[in-house]
């Protein structure tokens, strides 16, 4: 009878360690939802502290409100991509879900977002393109090359010629998206207005308004003729347009930019700036987050579909690039109806 108490005494041991390690193997692995906690999904943008990135934190922390997620949007105080390194070093040491990021420099991320993926976590770029062969999901504002000739296109009707000289203003030399429609819009001139002539390649205003207001300035100076300024970056228009104000250059210099209405107001209004062209940022950092819990969740977004909060959005054939939508050009007729 001893010896019978002693056998089962053994069998029910080994049970309660099997049982131990089946739970352990359950919670240790598999996707979020056997893991049974929260989602978190960390934002990074160029910078923290900006018009444009502040409305994308907005719409981000509403999104993650609406569809029950933790948000982490954090970002460098410069437009810096070894700050950027560096916080995104620190978003993997608290095992976020899924990074997006907004690259100051595609290529100086490469390495950290690698780790990241390494890790486990679903890496993203938004606002700006990463190396496209670490990201699992791209998020674009607008289409690149219909935003590049656009501003072109605006810039020659605010002109109201198609020859002369023209500058560009940009933000960080590095920065991929605004390197694209520079890109785009520079061919547009080339292949449509042939009597352009651009004065500069392109001159970097490091995300700053006062340094695109001095920048802008020299450009007066130097260049006594100039008739028009494609500014990129939602900082450079507004110092572009305080300088051709303060000059008084109202209807000789025609400004066109990618900025933000609210703070593009004043200078639309008085005709410093021709107009912006823009989208809303609050729908690119909600829209942004909602693909990130998807993400997260195992799901891929799909041409077409309707993001709540959003719009339908266009995904492209590659399956992981995505676009937002067209941009909203922002005149002195419409200019007073947007709150962002």
């Amino acid at each position: 009878m001893k010896k019978f108490s002693g056998v089962i005494a053994t069998v029910l041991a080994s049970m309660l360690v099997l049982s131990a390690c089946g739970t352990n193997s359950a919670t240790s692995g598999g996707g979020q939802e056997e893991k049974g906690g929260e989602i978190k999904i960390a934002v990074v943008p160029k910078v923290i502290g900006i018009p444009y990135f502040n409305a994308s934190e907005t719409g981000a922390k509403k999104a993650g409100e609406d569809l029950g997620v933790k948000v982490i949007y954090t970002g460098p105080t410069q437009a810096d991509a070894a700050q950027q390194v560096k916080i995104i070093e620190d978003l993997i040491s608290q095992k976020v879900d899924v990074i997006a990021v907004a690259p100051n420099d595609p290529a100086s991320l490469t390495p950290v977002l690698k780790r990241a993926k390494e890790q486990g976590i679903k890496v993203m770029d938004w606002d700006t393109p990463a190396d496209q062969s670490v990201v699992d999901l791209s998020v674009h504002q607008i289409d690149d090359e219909i935003f590049g000739r656009t501003v072109t296109d605006k810039l020659v009707e605010k002109m109201g010629t198609d020859s002369g000289e023209i500058a560009i203003l940009t933000g960080g030399m590095s920065a991929a998206n605004l390197n694209t429609w520079i890109d785009w819009a520079k061919k547009q001139a080339e292949e449509k207005y042939p009597n352009l002539k651009l004065v500069n390649d392109k001159i970097a205003t490091d995300e700053k308004q006062q340094v695109a207001y001095q920048k802008t300035l020299d450009l007066l100076k130097a260049y006594p003729n100039l008739k028009g300024i494609m500014a990129f970056s939602t900082v450079a228009p507004l110092g572009a347009a305080q300088a051709i104000q303060e000059k008084g250059l109202q209807g000789q210099v025609a400004l066109v930019g990618a900025s933000l209405p609210t703070d593009s107001k004043p200078y639309i209004l008085d005709g410093s700036m021709s107009s912006a062209l823009l989208w809303n940022p609050e729908s690119l950092g909600y829209l942004t987050v909602s693909l990130a819990k998807d993400l997260a969740s195992g799901k891929l977004p799909t041409d077409g579909q309707e993001v709540p909060g959003v719009s339908k959005i266009q995904v492209k054939s590659d399956n992981k690039t995505v676009i937002m939508g067209p941009p909203t050009e922002f005149t002195k007729e419409n200019v007073e109806q947007f709150n962002f």
